[in-house]
């Protein structure tokens, strides 16, 4: 936490990083996912002298999100993965199949 901060921000940055610990982070993990956080926080409220535009263009915090955006990460298999996967299993038709159809065709 930068010099300065207050007790609150503390206690924050405290509980996030121990729940980041409890659900599996490493200590240098849950460390960055807490200061970040608060950092964040703090941007929004105007406590810290420099924000990027994403923290303040945010209509709510992070808390208040409540994991909104946690799973960007979740991407769906191409196309061409999807065909792969039904060469492997020697889906008839597959070479005219769109990608919904392929979903379908391998039980997805």
């Amino acid at each position: 936490m930068p010099a300065g901060s207050s007790s609150k921000r503390e206690r924050q940055y405290e509980h996030i990083k121990d729940g980041a610990e409890e659900r599996g982070a490493t200590p240098r993990r849950a460390k960055e996912i807490a200061a970040r956080t608060v950092n964040k926080e703090r941007a929004r409220s105007g406590e810290s002298r420099e924000a990027s535009r994403t923290s303040l263009r945010d209509e709510k915090s992070a808390s208040q999100r409540g994991g909104e955006r946690s799973h960007r990460g979740s991407v769906s298999p191409t196309r061409d993965q999807l065909y792969e996967e039904a060469k492997k299993r020697h889906v008839e038709g597959r070479s005219s199949m769109n990608k919904e159809q392929l979903r379908k065709a391998l039980g997805r």
